[in-house]
């Protein structure tokens, strides 16, 4: 046993809650609301805010060159959300001595400071339990389920909660703050949300889906209190387990299939642009055009994703042939955005 699992049997209970939703849908202030009760229960609580975390420019696009063509691609905001959880791991194992994120990672450190600050008063050990809220969109699985695995390594209580709101009211909320979202990018996350399903992944039984479209009631507010007891006293084991294993090699192989199946449908969408102006469709048509494309493609990518989960019985990447999986697929939005491209061209003519 090394010096960090000794630290691990010393350490009082402690929970990652996970919060996901829109933008919007009351995530922040039902972290404030359990932050309050928790230390109405004698409990330690921190909230981690990846807003505040993760800066700007993680989500900015970037032009990469991919088979000698110029594309976008937004994959930094990754490394932001690992770094995320490196530091939190960092911070469970020695609390005493992480005064700051090492160099490396990719966070704003100033903020990550203001998040630990109230845990390392007293400065001497703690023992009351310990209750972490991340709070963030995890609008995939994918994204919640790295919060299990390093729940699970750390012999940590694991919860999750769903806050589901109706998009409309999001994008007004969202519209009455400061710094408000485009509406497009809220629009965008309600077509790829995809909320916890226990019967689907049984490492999200530990789950509560909340409705907040108007105030929660009190009734609410203890299961979900309940749930967070019941993590706190029930830690994963960290004990190695091959069906969570595959499990993670799966959404790592989804993603990465969904990932060059986008990259495949982009340039598709940009030949179609092309092949559109070249024929002479005009500029008010072409909008409508690219609209209608990019919403095609966003609606196959989510369904590639959701059949892949669903229907390949896959351990690793390794073992299936992802770009003939990819090809295969690709072939039927082209066939899709042949279909569109044909509609315009024939009624401009």
């Amino acid at each position: 046993m090394d010096a960090d699992d000794t630290a691990s049997l010393r350490r009082p209970p402690a929970c990652l809650c996970v919060l996901c939703g829109l933008p919007a849908a009351g995530k922040s202030t039902l972290a404030r609301t359990v932050s309050k009760l928790a230390a109405q229960q004698g409990w330690r609580s921190t909230v981690v805010p990846y807003d505040d975390l993760i800066p700007d420019r993680a989500f900015q696009l970037k032009v990469v060159e991919d088979d000698g063509r110029l594309q976008q691609t937004q994959t930094e905001w990754r490394l932001h959300r690992q770094a995320v959880l490196q530091c939190i791991e960092q911070f469970l194992r020695k609390p005493q001595v992480l005064a700051e994120p090492p160099p490396s990672c990719h966070i704003n450190t100033a903020a990550w400071g203001r998040c630990v600050r109230a845990l390392l008063e007293p400065k001497s050990l703690d023992p009351s339990p310990h209750l972490i809220l991340l709070d963030d969109n995890f609008y995939y699985p994918s994204m919640r389920y790295e919060v299990y695995q390093l729940a699970r390594k750390c012999s940590l209580g694991f919860c999750q909660v769903y806050l589901h709101c109706a998009v409309e009211l999001c994008i007004s909320r969202n519209q009455s703050r400061s710094q408000p979202l485009p509406t497009e990018v809220i629009l965008e996350m309600a077509k790829r949300l995809e909320s916890p399903n226990p019967q689907k992944n049984l490492w999200e039984e530990n789950s509560v889906a909340l409705n907040s479209t108007d105030h929660l009631p009190k009734g609410d507010i203890q299961r979900l209190m309940e749930l967070i007891s019941s993590a706190l006293s029930n830690p994963l084991s960290p004990v190695d387990d091959n069906v969570e294993q595959k499990e993670a090699d799966r959404l790592k192989c989804a993603t990465s299939v969904v990932h060059q199946a986008d990259q495949a449908c982009r340039r598709l969408v940009s030949e179609a642009m092309k092949n559109a102006r070249e024929n002479k469709v005009p500029p008010e048509w072409m909008r409508s055009l690219a609209a209608e494309l990019n919403e095609s493609k966003t609606r196959f990518l989510h369904n590639l994703r959701k059949q892949f989960l669903q229907e390949v019985p896959v351990a690793k990447e390794d073992d299936i042939d992802v770009e003939h999986v990819v090809k295969t697929a690709v072939d039927v939005f082209d066939q899709d955005k042949k279909n569109i491209l044909r509609i315009f061209i024939n009624d401009h003519a």
